[in-house]
């Protein structure tokens, strides 16, 4: 046989089992599956409360009129006068829209994310609620129950960014937040007096103080927590409680005029 034909069949051994003379048979990898997350369940025998009452101490906040002149719906909406919101405290010194949440003492534990949605409306030319909170994972919806349209805006640090106009009538947006993060301030870019503020955890173990200044925080496993709050005009104060099992501990905080 010529040379020149054994180079030709060494060429097409070569091409179907390669120089080795072996076939390969070896299967493409395949990317494994990340391990479904395992979600720490509260035993609800054992599980605990923190309550307690948010206060100011000072002089009560004037009345602040909002000039909404610039768009007579929102005049309307509130039959000519709007107040702000940002300090709102009672006769009584009590705080509301304050953020209380849980901020250290859950370390380790993973928790499901709520299948239901948090709703932020805008309503009267206002953001509603001001001040609320959300798990990281869970969906926000946002709705316009205005005659006009808004600009809902969260400004972000940690998460992403964005912002979204919406008309009246225009569908429900849904957004989520995948990273904790105290707080994060939204504006209307259309109506310059709109804000509201996000708290957004890891854990479902948050709530905003009501017009009389109380909160409450169940389900909360046993332990020894460090409980913060937080109030747009105030700043922040952090105080440390152990929840007995199946009992309630108890948070007061004081806030001085400034």
């Amino acid at each position: 046989m010529r040379p020149i034909h054994l180079l030709h069949l060494c060429c097409a051994a070569a091409l179907l089992a390669g120089c080795s003379g072996k076939v390969n048979t070896e299967q493409p990898s395949v990317p494994k599956s990340q391990p479904a997350p395992v979600f720490f369940k509260v035993d609800p025998a054992t599980a605990g409360s923190v309550t307690g009452t948010i206060r100011y101490k000072g002089s009560r906040p004037s009345p602040k009129v909002i000039d909404m002149s610039e768009e007579p719906a929102c005049v309307e909406a509130h039959h000519g006068k709007a107040y702000d919101e940002s300090l709102v405290v009672s006769k009584n010194g009590a705080l509301a829209n304050a953020f209380i949440y849980v901020k250290s003492g859950l370390e380790g534990k993973t928790f499901a994310i709520p299948p239901t949605p948090v709703t932020i409306d805008q309503s009267g030319c206002w953001f509603r609620p001001r001040v609320l909170g959300i798990q990281t994972g869970q969906t926000l919806q946002v709705i316009n129950s205005d005659p006009v349209t808004h600009n809902i805006h969260p400004m972000a640090e940690i998460n992403r960014e964005w912002n979204h106009s919406q008309g009246a009538g225009d569908p429900p947006i849904a957004r989520r937040f995948i990273k904790p993060e105290i707080m994060i301030r939204v504006k209307c870019n259309i109506h310059s007096w709109m804000h509201a503020f996000i708290g957004v955890l890891d854990h479902p173990y948050f709530a905003v103080s009501k017009d009389d200044g109380s909160f409450e925080i169940k389900n909360l496993p046993p332990g020894t927590y460090t409980i913060a709050v937080w109030q747009e005009k105030l700043g922040t104060q952090e105080q440390q409680l152990t929840v007995p099992p199946h009992g309630t501990a108890e948070a007061n905080f004081t806030f001085k005029e400034k």
